[in-house]
């Protein structure tokens, strides 16, 4: 079994942010599988499937950024999914819009929410899915307004584009393992 978590805010508020790069993701995930990611347990709203004939969990934790972890783990406990078949899909500064990195593991570098996942399950050693929000333009050296602002529609459809590659990530993650997807997309 996989658990596919995407990280954002709840999304009435947050939809059209930059932090919500995750979600996005995940939404995009869900509607090539044609299903719903609405069912609701430990703080979170998933749905299970399949891809390619592997049991698949997809995850938006509604615990709001920083106290992402805590929706995770519980998922991770609860359905026993070792923590190489967790893959966590976030947005990252370091990464220009319309581009995405993938990575076996590593540190959380300044993102809070892979912060709380990684103190909360207790390791680094996950695979994950960086989607670029080009960071190195930060308009007054205001991150905050810069991941949870307004998005105009040109970096709308930069972002769309990284949301799409990182959709099609996971499912080569799922298909062809981490290396092949790795050599693929990086």
């Amino acid at each position: 079994m996989y658990l596919i978590v995407g990280l954002g805010n709840p999304e009435e508020d947050y939809k059209n942010t930059r932090h919500n790069m995750g979600f996005d993701t995940i939404n995009k995930i869900a509607e090539e599988l044609n299903i719903k990611v609405e069912k609701k347990k430990f703080n979170g709203l998933y749905a299970q499937t399949a891809i390619n004939g592997e049991k698949v969990i997809l995850l938006k934790p509604q615990t709001f950024m920083n106290l992402s972890g805590d929706s995770v783990v519980q998922f991770v406990n609860f359905y026993k999914i070792p923590l190489e078949n967790m893959i966590v899909i976030y947005d990252d500064l370091d990464i220009e819009e319309g581009k995405i990195k993938i990575r076996k593991s590593g540190g959380p570098g300044t993102h809070n929410g892979m912060k709380s996942i990684c103190s909360r399950v207790n390791s680094e050693n996950f695979p994950r899915v960086r989607v670029g929000i080009g960071g190195k333009n930060i308009p007054n050296g205001d991150l905050v307004s810069f991941v949870i602002g307004y998005i105009d529609k040109s970096t709308r459809e930069l972002l769309d584009a990284s949301t799409t590659k990182a959709k099609d990530a996971v499912f080569e993650i799922l298909k062809n393992g981490i290396d092949y997807a790795m050599n693929k997309f990086n």
